[in-house]
C-alpha cells in the first residue's frame, strides 16, 4: 500500500498536466499551442539517436562537469572562508559583489577571454552554480556546535582529521542543500550559455526551433529540458539520502521522542 501511494504521488501530477494539455491544446485554436498528437510526433521524429549525440549529450557533459567543478570550488573555498572569521570579513564585500552579477552578461566577456568552445559554457555555468554551495558551506561550518568545536580541540584533533570527522559532517546538511539549488541554476545556464555563438546543443537546438517556428519542435525541446532535470532531482534525492543517512536518522529518533 505504501508504495501505491508513493507511485500515485509521483504520477499524480504529472497525469494531471498532461490532462489539462490535452483539454488545453484541443481546445486553442493558436499556432503556438500544439496538440498532444503533434507533440508526440515531433518529439519522436526529432530526438533519434543521432540528435541525442549532437546535441543532449554534448549540453550534458557540460553541465555535470559544471556542477562538479562548483561542488568541489564551493566547498573547498566555503570551508576555508568558513573556518577563519578574519577571512570571511576580508572576502564578503568581494563575495557579495561577484554574486550580484548576474552570469549571462558576462557571457560575452567569457566569449573574448576564453573563446566559445565548451570551457566558456562550464566557466559560465560554474560562475552561477557556485554560489549556493559556496555561501551555504560558510555558513554550515559557522554554525558548527561550539561545544563540539571545543571538544575536538581539547582531544587535540587538528588539520585534516578534523575537517573530515567535525566540520564537514556539521555542514553536510546546508552543503547539500545548496547543492540541491545550484542544479536548477545549472541547467538554466547550460541552456543560456548555448543560445550564444554556439552550432550544438540544447540551447541552440531550442532556438533554432523557434526562429524557424517548428513549434512543436522547440516544446518538445523544452520537455527534454524538463525531464533532465527530472532524472538529476532523482539522481540527488538518492545521492542525498545517503550521504545524509545518519541526519535523517536523527532527525526521525527526534520525532520519534
Amino acid at each position: 500500500m505504501r508504495y501505491i501511494k508513493t507511485m500515485l504521488y509521483i504520477l499524480g501530477l504529472p497525469a494531471l498536466l498532461i490532462a489539462a494539455w490535452i483539454v488545453w491544446s484541443a481546445q486553442s485554436t493558436s499556432f503556438f499551442v500544439p496538440t498532444l498528437e503533434q507533440m508526440t510526433n515531433a518529439f519522436s521524429t526529432t530526438w533519434t539517436w543521432g540528435r541525442m549525440l549532437s546535441d543532449v549529450l554534448p549540453s550534458v557533459t557540460n553541465l555535470l562537469a559544471g556542477i562538479l567543478l562548483s561542488i568541489v570550488l564551493g566547498i573547498v573555498v566555503g570551508l576555508l572562508i568558513g573556518s577563519f572569521r578574519w577571512l570571511r570579513q576580508l572576502t564578503e564585500p568581494v563575495m557579495e559583489f561577484f554574486r550580484a552579477i548576474p552570469p549571462p552578461v558576462l557571457i560575452p566577456v567569457f566569449m573574448l577571454l576564453i573563446g566559445i568552445g565548451n570551457d566558456m559554457k562550464i566557466a559560465v555555468i560554474v560562475l552561477g552554480a557556485v554560489w549556493p554551495i559556496l555561501l551555504n558551506t560558510v555558513e554550515g561550518v559557522r554554525s558548527m556546535d561550539e561545544v563540539l568545536s571545543d571538544t575536538s580541540h581539547t582531544y587535540r584533533i587538528d588539520g585534516f582529521a578534523r575537517i573530515r570527522y567535525l566540520i564537514l559532517p556539521s555542514a553536510m546538511p546546508q552543503i547539500m542543500a545548496g547543492i540541491r539549488q545550484s542544479l536548477s541554476i545549472a541547467l538554466i545556464l547550460m541552456v543560456i550559455s548555448e543560445m550564444f555563438a554556439s552550432s550544438a546543443g540544447l540551447g541552440y537546438t531550442i532556438i533554432q526551433f523557434q526562429r524557424s517556428f517548428a513549434i512543436p519542435e522547440m516544446w518538445s525541446g523544452i520537455v527534454v529540458l524538463g525531464l533532465i532535470g527530472v532524472i538529476m532531482s532523482f539522481i540527488f534525492q538518492i545521492v542525498e539520502r545517503n550521504v545524509l543517512k545518519w541526519y535523517h536518522g536523527q532527525r526521525e529518533m527526534e520525532n520519534a521522542g
